[in-house]
């Protein structure tokens, strides 16, 4: 990972950590899920385990559109959005995933300008 990029990285975790976690260093997981969340818009809900891992994998399809992988598709009677996959993911060992993820992440956040 880039030194420009793990600094960014840095900034926002620490950002995110002081808005959304109390005293802990908020991770990646955790960003994703959020950005779930930002997408569903239905933050006062609670989740059992299946709904989470929906929630995230919003995240992981919005993240992954802007990088043509995904389009949005519609949204469902309950509000949930949908996403179809335009092109195949590409075969990525875990840290490659993990940068790939990183950089849609931080993407994300300045898109929003929540970070510059």
């Amino acid at each position: 990972m880039s030194s420009e990029l793990k600094t960014k990285w840095n900034n926002l975790k620490t950002k995110l950590s002081v808005n959304f976690s109390d005293n802990e260093i908020i991770d990646l997981d955790s960003i994703i899920f959020l950005i779930g969340l930002q997408e569903l818009g239905q933050f006062q809900k609670r989740f059992n385990k299946q709904k989470k891992l929906e929630v995230i994998h919003i995240a992981v399809c919005k993240l992954l559109s802007d990088y043509g992988y995904y389009e949005f598709d519609h949204t469902d009677n309950e509000g949930w959005p949908h996403y179809k996959l335009i092109k195949k993911l590409p075969n990525l060992k875990a840290g490659e995933q993990t940068i790939l993820m990183k950089k849609a992440i931080i993407n994300y956040f300045v898109k929003s300008n929540y970070i510059n």
